[in-house]
């Protein structure tokens, strides 16, 4: 048996790394976990966390708009930048140290610095700020769990825009911003600068925002964003951004339209951070896609080498990296073999209204089973209509006509994050339109349409007959 100096080496100390290397090292292996910038990865650094702070402070904006309509006299109010990054940082701050706390509680070695691949067996890794973690070192296991990076557009001036990952420490706040892209990311910052005051663009190049996601659902989130404020631009992009004198940024689109505003913002997609590993080394494989390619176990082609997270672009969300952590340390730590199920996993978009969603679209079923029974409901909330605000939420159920299955929920309006938490765990377990149904609402509350959605969805045909 060749003698290592850890049982497991973990590259990358992001939600899924410091998951994995936290239960192998429970168990009594030698583990240590790499990392380059800051233990917490992109979730607890530079992404879910600190922008749903960003979201609470935008909401404010909103919420102050409620309080007036219930009868509240609100004073002025301002907002203050610079004193919400910093309590923002610290916060961060106490976070990545409790990450630390944790992997050095359960006796993993922590090595600050970049890791890459020597051999099957061997890690290397290169010095930062002075650190003495420098050095080569050799596991039996190989973990890669990098996870993934922004990606900026290749144009003329592009320079002059920035990612998701400067947006979290920007020295200002800009008068007006033009936003690149239509996932995810695009459309929270688009809610968190709108709400801040800032005047904001959206541009997607696509038809709609939102891809993957139920069409109701993109059709209706981008309605409401309009309500907002936001001006949402789709079918073009940039053809150039070019600086003027006084700092204000013109992008030109492919429309021959032209914005005019102080800052540009892109969020056109996250790569797998793959660069610099030494993958090519020892022959690990990417898929077409440049994401590390893995079993159901997370395994590699080379048998020492696994990757968790968003670095195999499967689902990239954090709770999934976390359970693929989890799965590989109980399969290779605790002689307990664990694969995560990759089905039905719900997910939530941050934006103003937010969205939940969980299983089929509506596309999707109609093409797995032939057809699909829909029922849906669109409303104002209870809260709004008591001073006439006009904003509606959208619910909607997707069924498999063939055994009345619940195959997808989607929810769009206040509080749909937690309650597509709850709708999860019923479609998981293969809950029947009928089980759903015998269900008593809680009232008076947005949840309870869900609930009450008796009659099938029929939608209006336009040119057609009857």
């Amino acid at each position: 048996m060749a003698d290592y100096d850890f049982d497991l080496f973990v590259i990358g100390a992001g939600s899924g790394g410091v998951r994995a290397g936290r239960l192998a090292a429970m168990t009594g292996a030698k583990v240590a976990v790499a990392e380059e910038y800051r233990v917490g990865g992109t979730c607890v650094i530079r992404g879910c966390v600190p922008k749903k702070f960003m979201v609470y402070a935008s909401e404010v904006t909103s919420q102050l708009k409620t309080a007036k309509g219930y009868g509240w006299t609100i004073g002025e109010a301002s907002f203050d930048w610079k004193s919400f990054i910093h309590d923002k940082d610290v916060e961060i701050a106490r976070l990545s140290g409790m990450y630390v706390t944790n992997l050095q509680k359960a006796g993993a070695h922590l090595l600050h610095g970049r890791a890459q691949i020597i051999d099957a067996h061997t890690v290397e890794v290169l010095p930062k700020d002075g650190s003495d973690d420098a050095g080569t070192y050799t596991a039996k296991k190989i973990l890669i769990a990098t996870g993934g990076r922004p990606v900026k557009p290749d144009f003329p001036g592009a320079e002059h825009g920035f990612t998701s990952d400067e947006a979290f420490h920007l020295p200002k706040l800009p008068k007006s911003i033009l936003i690149v892209g239509g996932g995810y990311i695009a459309v929270e910052f688009a809610g968190i600068f709108n709400g801040l005051g800032v005047q904001t663009t959206l541009l997607y190049r696509g038809a709609n925002i939102l891809r993957g996601f139920d069409d109701d659902v993109r059709a209706h989130l981008a309605d409401e964003l309009e309500k907002r404020g936001i001006k949402v631009v789709l079918g073009c992009s940039h053809q150039k951004i070019e600086k003027n004198d006084d700092g204000v940024l013109v992008s030109t689109l492919t429309n021959e339209l032209t914005f005019e505003t102080e800052a540009v913002m892109f969020a056109t997609g996250r790569d797998p951070y793959v660069e610099g590993l030494g993958l090519e080394k020892v022959g690990v494989k990417l898929n077409d896609k440049g994401a590390i390619q893995v079993d159901e176990h997370s395994k590699t082609n080379v048998s020492s080498i696994w990757a968790v997270g968003d670095v195999t672009d499967r689902i990239n969300l954090t709770p999934v990296a976390i359970r693929e952590g989890a799965a590989f340390a109980q399969t290779e730590f605790y002689n307990n073999p664990t694969t995560f199920d990759h089905d039905c996993v719900a997910s939530a978009v941050f934006s103003q209204p937010p969205v939940g969603s969980v299983g089929m679209t509506e596309a999707e079923a109609r093409h797995a089973f032939g057809g699909a029974d829909i029922y849906r409901s669109v409303f104002r909330p209870m809260k709004i209509t008591f001073y006439g605000g006009q904003e509606r939420c959208l619910v909607k159920l997707v069924v498999n006509p063939e055994d009345q299955k619940v195959v997808g929920v989607h929810v769009v309006g206040p509080d749909s994050p937690e309650i597509i938490q709850m709708a999860a765990v019923a479609v998981k377990m293969g809950v029947t339109k009928q089980q759903w149904d015998s269900t008593c609402a809680v009232h008076p509350t947005l949840a309870e349409e869900l609930v009450t959605l008796r009659e099938k969805y029929m939608p209006v045909e336009v040119g057609g007959i009857g």
